[in-house]
């Protein structure tokens, strides 16, 4: 197994080849890496560098990680003369750029070559050849909903899930933080706003508004594609659905708030979750980190801790920082203070794997 962490300075690769997972190459040091994704289809890899004033690149890796060579980063085309892209909360003109890679997905087995890429402030990509060249979703971000979006932890909408029915790759589903959910059945013909979710830091006449609400992150359960799970921002949502409508999953112990999720890929009742105490306090409730974990569809949790810290402990596992591999036994969860932890019995315990590491945004495994 190897696994590709993300971080403010590089991105790193840990493997099991000597029998324990240790780190084995580093790769744009000093760089800040917003998510790494491999595609399954032919192994490539794909990360996504923020350089500051030097914008958002993309690179490839088509020998296993060794080395990676630059491909197409995606690029918004220019905003119309005169027109006012008018952010709803700061009452200012948004600039069409991307300024980050938030999301990366593969396409369908029968569809080689594409990918879908989401970006801030909140458009969706699609390339057709592996990165080379990108395309704006213009179906998506040409609705009038998009007015109604706004930013959560940055000042833009970003679009951070890309969850793809690999039985019917035109079916999917995707998040925007502060820009609600999606659907689209016909490969980004069209789109429909999916409901069931509410927001408590809106009015109560707008709190159950589809456009404004702020999933975390959205997983889809690759057996069974109809279930999807999200990490909501005051709570958690389940869709049986193929995620058209929501339902809201209550009574959580010690906390429904948080950022990540994971969800068994055989088991759609299974999920993981990394609780914290609230919005305005972003730390492990108590001071102790664990991971809630349900068997039933969210009928009941078990938080688990062994293995993690249970005093004074103030990681944030950011939305990408918990990941689950094929078997649905081994996850890794890493964290902005650069620790990192894995799994090898489906969250029961956890084992610290390295506290040293610049701060983690996100968490890939590969088989």
């Amino acid at each position: 197994m190897q696994v590709w962490l993300s971080t403010r300075k590089g991105l790193f690769c840990l493997d099991d080849s000597g029998g324990a997972l240790q780190i084995r190459e580093r790769h744009f040091p000093g760089v800040a890496v917003s998510l790494s994704h491999r595609d399954a289809r032919d192994g490539a890899i794909y990360a996504a560098l923020g350089h500051g004033h030097f914008g958002v690149h993309l690179h490839r890796s088509d020998d296993e990680g060794r080395s990676f060579v630059e491909v197409a980063a995606p690029a918004y085309p220019p905003k119309p003369v005169g027109h006012v892209d008018l952010d709803p909360m700061r009452q200012i003109d948004r600039a069409w750029s991307t300024e980050l890679v938030w999301a990366l997905a593969s396409g369908g087995p029968a569809q080689p070559g594409r990918l879908w890429c989401g970006t801030i402030p909140g458009g969706l990509f699609r390339s057709d050849d592996r990165g080379g060249s990108w395309e704006l979703v213009r179906s998506l971000w040409d609705r009038p909903e998009r007015a109604q979006a706004f930013g959560g932890g940055y000042d833009l909408p970003g679009l951070h899930s890309v969850c793809v029915n690999q039985n019917d790759p035109d079916d999917i589903v995707i998040g925007i933080s502060c820009g609600g959910a999606w659907r689209t059945r016909d490969g980004g013909g069209s789109w429909e706003l999916t409901t069931g979710m509410w927001a408590e830091f809106l009015p109560p006449g707008v709190a159950s508004e589809p456009a404004s609400q702020d999933p975390h992150h959205i997983v889809r359960c690759p057996a069974a594609p109809d279930v999807l799970w999200t990490q909501h921002h005051n709570g958690i949502f389940r869709s049986t659905d193929g995620g058209s409508t929501w339902a809201e999953i209550t009574g959580v112990a010690p906390s429904a708030f948080g950022f990540a999720v994971a969800v068994h890929p055989s088991d759609p009742d299974t999920a993981w979750f990394v609780p914290g105490v609230s919005d305005l306090e972003r730390v492990p409730v108590d001071g102790r980190l664990m991971v809630n974990i349900t068997h039933d569809g969210g009928r009941s949790f078990t938080a688990m801790s062994a293995g993690l810290p249970q005093r004074d402990a103030y990681h944030l596992v950011y939305r990408h920082g918990l990941a689950v591999d094929s078997t649905g036994e081994r996850l890794v969860m890493a964290s902005t203070t650069g620790s990192a932890w894995a799994s090898q019995d489906g969250g029961s315990t956890w084992e610290l794997l390295t506290a040293d590491l610049p701060p983690v945004l996100a968490v890939d495994l590969v088989d």
